[in-house]
C-alpha cells in the first residue's frame, strides 16, 4: 500500500511540475520575445514615414493623418495660331487680282486690278487693316482675307478685268482712221483703235516734268519683246518704239507704285496681260497719237 501511495505522490508532483512549466511557457508566448528594460519609455504605436517631420502625422483627435493634397493642375490655354500670310509684295496671281477688286469695292483701291502685289496694293491693304483694328502689316494674312471676304462680294468679270481705272477720253480726230495707238494724257488712258473702233483700252503713265513724254503724231518703228534700256538699265518688256528712245511698254514699277512714280518719257502700261495682247496686234508702221 505504501508503494502505491508513493507512486501516486510522485505522479502528483510530476503533474504539478508539468502544469507549472505549461503556465511559464504560456506566459512567455503571450509576452513575446522582446525584453523590455524596466523604466524604459513605452514605444510609439504610430508608424512614421521615413524622413517625415514630427508634425506630418499630427491630427486633432488623434486620428490618422490624411495624405497631403495633390496640387491641382489647371490646363494651360493653348496659344492661338499666328495668322498665315496668303499674299504679299511681289506676288502675282489671279487671287491678287481678286484682292484688288474686293478692296476697290469698298474704296481702298483706286485703280483697275492688275494681279500684281506691289507697294500700291500693300498700302491699300494697310489702309483696310487700320480701319478694322488689325495689325497694319500690308500683307494679306488669313485674318485680313476673311474680314475682307465678309465685307465684299465676289467680283464680276468686269470688275476683275476693267478696261481702265477711269473712262477713256474721247478719241482725238487723228485717231479715227487706220490702226492707231490713241493716247490721252488727260485721262491717262491708251485706246487701241482700228478704223474709229476701240478694240481695247488700258491705263498708262507718262514721263515727269524733267523727262516729259512727247506729244504729236508718230508711228511704231521698232518692236522689242524683251527690251532692256541701255540708258537706265531697266526692263522694258513689250516695247513699241515711236519716237527716239520713247516707247509704249509694260512697267512693273507702274504696276507696283501706280501714279506715285513716273517714266523717263515712255508710255508705261501696268496691265501685263493687256499689253501682251496689244503687242501681238500692233504692227510696225501703225500710228501713235499722243494728245491732251
Amino acid at each position: 500500500m505504501r508503494r502505491v501511495r508513493e507512486n501516486s505522490g510522485a505522479r502528483s508532483v510530476r503533474t504539478a511540475v508539468s502544469a507549472a512549466v505549461g503556465v511559464l511557457a504560456l506566459t512567455v508566448l503571450t509576452a513575446g520575445c522582446k525584453v523590455e528594460t524596466v523604466g524604459a519609455a513605452e514605444p510609439t504605436t504610430t508608424a512614421t514615414r521615413p524622413g517625415a517631420s514630427p508634425t506630418d502625422d499630427a491630427k486633432p483627435g488623434g486620428g490618422q493623418a490624411s495624405p497631403p493634397a495633390t496640387p491641382s493642375r489647371t490646363p494651360s490655354a493653348r496659344p492661338s495660331p499666328e495668322p498665315r500670310t496668303l499674299m504679299s509684295t511681289g506676288d502675282r496671281s489671279g487671287r491678287v487680282k481678286e484682292l484688288q477688286a474686293r478692296l476697290r469695292q469698298i474704296g481702298h483701291f483706286d485703280r483697275g486690278p492688275t494681279g500684281y502685289y506691289g507697294t500700291a496694293t500693300a498700302a491699300s491693304v494697310r489702309s483696310f487693316q487700320g480701319k478694322r483694328g488689325l495689325p497694319r502689316t500690308g500683307r494679306t494674312d488669313t485674318v485680313t482675307w476673311e474680314r475682307l471676304l465678309g465685307m465684299t462680294r465676289k467680283p464680276t468679270a468686269k470688275e476683275l478685268d476693267p478696261p481702265t481705272s477711269r473712262p477713256a477720253a474721247k478719241p482725238d480726230a487723228r485717231c479715227m482712221t487706220g490702226r492707231v495707238l490713241c493716247i490721252s494724257k488727260n485721262s491717262r488712258t491708251l485706246s487701241w483703235m482700228i478704223d474709229g473702233r476701240v478694240v481695247s483700252s488700258m491705263d498708262v503713265r507718262f514721263g515727269s516734268q524733267y523727262t516729259p513724254t512727247r506729244e504729236g503724231t508718230f508711228s511704231v518703228y521698232w518692236k522689242s519683246r524683251h527690251h532692256v534700256s541701255t540708258l537706265y538699265d531697266s526692263p522694258m518688256p513689250y516695247a513699241m518704239f515711236f519716237s527716239g528712245g520713247q516707247a509704249v511698254h509694260y512697267s512693273s514699277d507702274f504696276a507696283a507704285r501706280g501714279y506715285s512714280g513716273a517714266s523717263h518719257g515712255c508710255v508705261n502700261v501696268r496691265d501685263e496681260a493687256r499689253i501682251a495682247a496689244l503687242y501681238a496686234q500692233v504692227r510696225k508702221g501703225d500710228k501713235v497719237v499722243i494728245y491732251w
